[in-house]
């Protein structure tokens, strides 16, 4: 039996030699995991859309650190996009250790849902015209399109890339990290059907993945985080906890009365692709400061 005391958080934690992809890995959540794995020693591509966010990004990341991050423009949404940064990471690298789906929108609103003085709320055939205005097929297939199929689509392109790294050390497994949310195990909708259900897609979508992969023998995990509320593009740059339970929607506020930090989400990350989480599999772990607690879920 191993020793309790080989274990080192230095050594578990370390990601010296990996080769990870971090998708909307500018801004935001993708940001704060990016800096996390390459604080850990990892090579880091950040996708995007936007280039020049990814190299501004790139540039300024002290090495001193450790780590590198490098830009790499893809839209997830888009399967040639998908190709080409595929074929630019096989040509540079050949394989890849860690995939980071975090590429995501908040996509259709119905800010007056919430609202009890609202005009939408005066009785149900008014609430539901109002939703059924509100929103559009199309809305909800764009949406979709980035916060589920993305998963699919991203993590079948670099499938082969992953499995290559798995080889790189013995039972050390190659290892995709889904950003998945609260909003998609909760039971309200805090405004937005459509977010909400497609990241309770996002979420079914990564225990799939990982019994495929298991099942058939394939040396990658799968695993999902599903964070509250966090600094970013989709909520603000800055959360006081004034704002924190404005944005988290619930019935009851979020008990640690505050936003979660990047050193949360950096760490949780690091661990499930690291040597510490390497016994982790097809799980969703839920940062949210007690959120899930206290509002009506499915966990």
């Amino acid at each position: 039996m191993t020793s309790l005391y080989s274990y080192r958080p230095a050594v578990s934690n370390d990601l010296t030699g990996r080769i990870a992809i971090v998708t909307g890995g500018g801004t935001g959540i993708g940001l704060m995991i990016a800096q996390g794995f390459a604080a850990a020693g990892a090579k880091v591509y950040i996708t995007g859309r936007r280039l020049d966010v990814l190299q501004r990004i790139s540039s300024s990341w002290d090495k001193q650190i450790g780590g590198e991050i490098l830009p790499l423009q893809m839209d997830v949404t888009n399967k040639l996009s998908i190709a080409a940064a595929k074929k630019v990471i096989e040509e540079k690298e050949g394989k890849i250790h860690i995939l980071v789906n975090n590429a995501g929108q908040v996509g259709p609103v119905s800010p007056f849902l919430n609202d009890p003085n609202s005009p939408e709320r005066k009785d149900p055939e008014t609430l539901g015209t109002a939703l059924f205005n509100n929103e559009t097929f199309e809305g909800w297939a764009d949406l979709y399109s980035i916060n589920s199929a993305s998963i699919f689509f991203v993590t079948t392109a670099f499938m082969g890339l992953l499995s290559k790294g798995s080889a790189d050390v013995e039972n050390y497994w190659s290892s995709v990290i889904n950003t998945t949310s609260i909003s998609g195990v909760i039971k309200v909708a805090q405004e937005h059907f459509c977010y909400n259900s497609a990241k309770a897609a996002a979420s079914h979508l990564t225990k799939m993945l990982d019994t495929e992969f298991a099942l058939k023998g394939i040396p990658i995990r799968v695993n999902a985080i599903a964070p509250g509320v966090y600094a970013s593009e989709m909520t603000f740059e800055t959360i006081t906890p004034e704002l924190t339970d404005k944005i988290g929607k619930g019935i009851s506020p979020v008990p640690a009365k505050r936003s979660g930090t990047a050193q949360e989400m950096a760490g949780t990350a690091v661990y499930l692709v690291s040597r510490a989480g390497g016994y982790t599999h097809g799980q969703e772990i839920v940062i949210d400061g007690g959120f899930v607690s206290v509002n009506p879920s499915t966990v």
